[in-house]
C-alpha cells in the first residue's frame, strides 16, 4: 500500500517538473558536442565568363496577307502587313491603294469590334489570311468609282489657279443634311439689266427663301409619336436583336444597324443616340 502511494507522488511530482518552462541563464553556451558541424567547402575553379563577341541580331517578323472588305460600296483591298505594325499605320497603307478611302476617315472591324488606332495588330490575334471589315465613317462621301488622276505641268500651267480652300470663306461642318436646297430669287433679272454709260453693271441682289425647308423639332412637347418610338433605347435593342437573327455574320448586323441609326438620326438629339448606344452597347466613332 506504501509502495503505491509512493508511486503515485513520483509520478505526479514528475509531471509538475515536466510542466515547468526551461530556462537558461544569459551566459548560457551549449556543450561543444551539441552544436552542429560544419560542412567542408572544398574550392573548386570556375571557368572564365565568355565575352560577348556582339548583339544577337533581331529576327525579321514575317508579313502576313490580310483582306480589307467592304459592303457598302462593294470593294476589297488585300495588302501584305506585320504583325507589329499599329492600326494607325496600317490605315495610312490602305489610304495609299487606288480607290482606297483617306485613312481618317476609315473604320476598320474585326468581329464586330473596332480597332483601336495607338493598339498593334498582334494584339487582336490576326492571322495571315483573315478578314477585317473596312468602314467609314457617318457623313464621309466614298465611291470607289471617282478616281483622280495626276495632271502633269503642262496642264497644270494651262488650267487658271483656284482658291484655296482656307481662303474661299469657312468650311461648312457636317452634320444634319436637307433634302432639298433653298431657293434663290435674282432681282432684277439678268437678261433685262441695263447698263451705265461707263459699262459697268448694276449690282444683283440674291435673297435665300428657306420658308419651304423642314425644320426638324426636337422638344419634348412636339415631337411626333414616330419621333418618340425611335428615340427609345428598347426600340433599338429590339431592332438589333431582330439584325443579329436575320444575319449570319455578327459585323453585317453591326453594319444595317449602323445604316439604319444613320437615317434616323435627322429625328434624334445627340443625347437621344448617346443613350440608345449606351443601352444597346454599340459603341460609334467619336460617340456618334
Amino acid at each position: 500500500m506504501a509502495d503505491q502511494a509512493e508511486l503515485v507522488f513520483v509520478r505526479s511530482f514528475i509531471k509538475a517538473i515536466a510542466a515547468q518552462p526551461v530556462t537558461f541563464n544569459d551566459d548560457y553556451q551549449a556543450p561543444p558536442q551539441q552544436s552542429l558541424k560544419r560542412v567542408p567547402v572544398l574550392p573548386i575553379e570556375l571557368p572564365p565568363v565568355p565575352e560577348r563577341k556582339g548583339e544577337p541580331s533581331t529576327p525579321a517578323v514575317a508579313s502576313i496577307n490580310i483582306t480589307f472588305k467592304s459592303l457598302k460600296p462593294p470593294q476589297a483591298f488585300t495588302l501584305a502587313v506585320q504583325s507589329t505594325d499599329t492600326i494607325s499605320d496600317i490605315k495610312s497603307q490602305l489610304a495609299s491603294q487606288p480607290r482606297a478611302p483617306p485613312a481618317d476617315a476609315q473604320r476598320l472591324l474585326l468581329k464586330g469590334k473596332a480597332l483601336v488606332d495607338t493598339k498593334l495588330l498582334k494584339e487582336y490575334n490576326v492571322k495571315d489570311g483573315d478578314t477585317i471589315n473596312l468602314m467609314v465613317k457617318p457623313g464621309f462621301d466614298w465611291d470607289p468609282t471617282k478616281t483622280l488622276f495626276p495632271t502633269t505641268s503642262s496642264e497644270a500651267d494651262m488650267k487658271p489657279s483656284l482658291p484655296s480652300a482656307s481662303e474661299s470663306g469657312p468650311k461648312l461642318t457636317t452634320g444634319h443634311r436637307h433634302t432639298r436646297t433653298p431657293s434663290i430669287v435674282l432681282s432684277p433679272s439678268p437678261s433685262v439689266v441695263s447698263l451705265e454709260p461707263e459699262g459697268k453693271p448694276h449690282d444683283i441682289t440674291l435673297t435665300l427663301d428657306t420658308s419651304s425647308i423642314p425644320t426638324a423639332s426636337l422638344s419634348p412637347a412636339s415631337r411626333s409619336t414616330y419621333q418618340t418610338t425611335i428615340s427609345e433605347p428598347g426600340f433599338w435593342d429590339r431592332l438589333y436583336s431582330f439584325l443579329r437573327t436575320e444575319f449570319s455574320n455578327e459585323s453585317d448586323a453591326l453594319i444595317a444597324f449602323e445604316d439604319f441609326l444613320r437615317a434616323s438620326k435627322g429625328g434624334m438629339t445627340a443625347n437621344d443616340i448617346a443613350k440608345i448606344r449606351d443601352h444597346v452597347g454599340v459603341v460609334g466613332m467619336a460617340g456618334t
